[in-house]
């Protein structure tokens, strides 16, 4: 039986994509570009494929969590920086 977790976890993706979308539509306050509704999909695409990879093949409960957790927060520091810049790289949002 095949699994319907991707087709899940990619229509997540897709309606978490769409708020901004949305949001741009009712209030100058939202201002994305094609570019970064691009680097959200890939940003967000690749932290799925890496959880998913840390859950097939990382059997020890505990170094699985670690890992999930690590990649949570590094996930939240790069989409931070590249909203805002708060480590003021060139990459820095605003």
């Amino acid at each position: 039986m095949k699994t319907k977790r991707p087709y899940i976890i990619f229509s997540v993706i897709v309606i978490l994509l769409l708020i901004p979308l949305i949001a741009m539509q009712f209030t100058s306050e939202v201002n994305w570009t094609t570019i970064d509704f691009v680097i959200a999909g890939i940003l967000l695409l690749g932290v799925w494929l890496i959880f998913e990879t840390i859950v097939r093949l990382i059997k020890n409960k505990k170094f699985q969590i670690a890992l999930i957790v690590a990649l949570f927060i590094i996930f939240i520091l790069v989409w931070i920086e590249l909203a805002v810049g708060i480590f003021g790289s060139p990459f820095a949002g605003s």
